[in-house]
């Protein structure tokens, strides 16, 4: 690493700080800590979501499933852009109109406390194992540059991020966002040119190449449930996937919540689903890029290897702009990832066991369960590196989530749209859902593939809950 690559990565990670820091300052009470007052930009929103959501996961992980297999992943994101629409319909007029603070407090208003904690502990529980594998990746080109252990690497990533996330709540973390993702898409197409003049021949031989050993391959018509990229599965799967992480987990919802009104939350949701689409398909080819450029050679970890061509083959200067895009990809689902955490410990747990509690001691709990969290999250990643090899943290992060969201889902489908289901009732559907899930996972992962855990889950949660249910159960709000 030359020393203009670690200027351009110090100013960065220097610069970032102290805007997001200025960003939020003065933030007065719970409610503009982690709401941002309800009046960020829909634009704005929906570059975080897709930020939040994607991350270094694309950054890293995509081209490697591109350089081990297909283009054949473009169709869970389809199925991405089918799940946000259903969740725009029929889960966010609810959340927009009793001004929820969190998306848990939905099912308070149905089910009752004790289902709305069941739920929020699950998101949490869910959030510190996936994104701590986000954190994870995200050490490994800092690893690979500085020749630092990655536990240090983990411990720089996390502390930087941590000192604008506590400082400046969800605007500062928002508006990071959207710079940041911006940061990391031009760090893409600078690695599609690159690789374009690297490989003899250029894109023509790159694609000709691919095409002939069937890696162009983008759609997949087998009904096989133990692949995880086909038709079917981008489709169901990833719609189900989808309308589970963007309908039932407070990391995207917080930030919908965060926008003027309906429709702006409506915009920058289904209008994420489009922009994730592109992301994929353009980290895709920097895999297969990637793929003519090493010309298939085998990898322990499929995440290290944009990062090894990033430190080995860039030009100084436009290496230390790409480290600096994978940093920002991390920082912003991390950045994220504690606040949202900490809005729900102190909504969801704190203060719904204290009526009388103000704005300002809701914004003091918060903050003490930002540090608590990042420290639980810098752990966890850290405990996450001997598990590492021979897979990509992309598919162990949507993998890890995907184990839960079906029950969330089904407990909020349970809770708009079936009048027979009591609280009973769906937390058992909940822990039966969940559970069959996991058994599958442990036990029968070649027969059935990650995509169609959440559409599985769902089912079982909503069978259960109905099945346990009253016949004069609580009624479902109109």
């Amino acid at each position: 690493m030359t020393s203009l690559d670690l200027a351009i990565l110090v100013v960065y990670l220097g610069g970032i700080t102290a805007w997001g820091a200025w960003l939020g300052k003065g933030a007065r009470g719970g409610e503009e800590y982690f709401l941002g007052r309800r009046d960020l930009p829909w634009v704005v929103v929906l570059l975080s979501v897709v930020a939040t959501e994607t991350s270094t996961l694309t950054f890293l992980s995509i081209p490697g499933i591109a350089y081990g297999g297909s283009l054949a992943f473009v169709q869970i994101a389809a199925g991405y852009v089918l799940g946000r629409i259903a969740v725009a319909s029929w889960l966010l007029p609810a959340y927009r109109e009793g001004r929820l603070r969190t998306a848990y407090e939905l099912l308070e208003a149905r089910f009752g406390t004790e289902t709305r904690r069941l739920t929020s502990g699950i998101f949490m529980i869910t959030r510190l194992l996936a994104d701590s594998v986000r954190l994870f990746a995200t050490a490994i080109p800092l690893t690979l540059v500085t020749g630092w252990p990655l536990i240090t690497s983990v411990l720089v990533i996390g502390a930087v991020t941590f000192i604008y996330t506590f400082i400046g709540g969800i605007r500062a973390v928002v508006w990071v966002d959207a710079s940041q993702m911006a940061l990391y898409l031009a760090g893409g197409l600078i690695a599609l040119v690159v690789l374009g003049g690297a490989v003899p021949g250029g894109w023509p031989e790159i694609l000709a190449r691919a095409g002939d050993a069937g890696k162009l391959t983008v759609i997949d018509p087998a009904l096989d449930f133990g692949r995880p990229y086909t038709l079917w599965a981008g489709l169901l799967g990833g719609a189900f996937l989808s309308m589970g992480s963007h309908g039932a987990d407070q990391l995207i919802v917080q930030r919908l919540l965060a926008c003027r009104d309906l429709a702006a939350s409506r915009r920058a949701l289904v209008g994420s689903g489009f922009a994730v689409l592109f992301q994929f398909t353009l980290f895709l080819f920097v895999g297969l890029g990637l793929w003519a450029w090493y010309d298939g050679a085998a990898f322990v970890r499929a995440d290290e290897i944009f990062a090894g061509f990033i430190v080995e083959a860039l030009p100084a200067g436009v290496r230390g702009l790409l480290i600096a895009g994978v940093f920002a990809a991390a920082m912003s689902t991390l950045s994220s990832s504690i606040n949202a955490l900490s809005s729900t410990a102190a909504y969801d747990f704190w203060a719904a066991a204290r009526p009388e509690a103000d704005e300002r001691r809701i914004l003091r709990v918060g903050r003490i369960a930002a540090v608590l969290w990042t420290v639980l999250l810098v752990a966890a990643a850290i405990g996450f590196i001997p598990l590492s090899e021979e897979s990509t943290a992309v598919e162990v992060s949507l993998g890890i989530a995907s184990l839960v969201y079906g029950g969330l889902l089904g407990a909020f489908a349970l809770a708009r749209f079936s009048r027979r289901a009591t609280s009973r009732s769906a937390r058992l559907g909940i822990a039966v859902g969940i559970g069959s899930v996991t058994a599958i996972w442990i036990g029968a992962r070649a027969a059935v593939a990650w995509p169609w855990f959440v559409l599985i889950g769902t089912a079982i949660t909503v069978t259960v809950g109905l099945l346990a249910g009253s016949r004069r159960g609580s009624p479902a709000p109109e």
